[in-house]
């Protein structure tokens, strides 16, 4: 049964991906993980409905392990953010808060994504 989730999960990010690559536009992305810089650069951001988006890095291979990272509006102002790995592992960093202070921002317990 975990197989099969994990097929699921793995197909829907890649079909994520194929969308996302369709209709991403450039963007600055910067992404802090346990508190130190990660990734600070180029990237493509690709809009989603109700607010969800996913972003992909641009002349590197990847946001701090993550080769794509998916964050998904749940409810106002909360997001579940998920990360994809160069081998096809959908892992969840957890939920993350939209920044009051830098609404480009989502913030979770050990990571900030922005996207400007």
């Amino acid at each position: 049964m975990k197989k099969i989730a994990f097929w699921i999960a793995s197909f829907i990010m890649t079909q994520q991906l194929l969308l996302a690559e369709a209709i991403a536009r450039p963007a600055r992305c910067v992404v802090i993980s346990n508190g130190a810089p990660a990734f600070n650069g180029q990237c493509e951001f690709s809009a989603e409905t109700g607010g969800s988006f996913s972003i992909t890095p641009v002349g590197k291979s990847a946001f701090d392990g993550a080769t794509v990272i998916s964050v998904s509006v749940t409810l106002p102002g909360v997001a579940e953010v998920r990360g994809l790995t160069r081998d096809g592992i959908n892992s969840r960093w957890g939920e993350a808060q939209r920044s009051k202070a830098d609404p480009a921002c989502w913030v979770g317990s050990d990571f900030k994504i922005c996207v400007y």
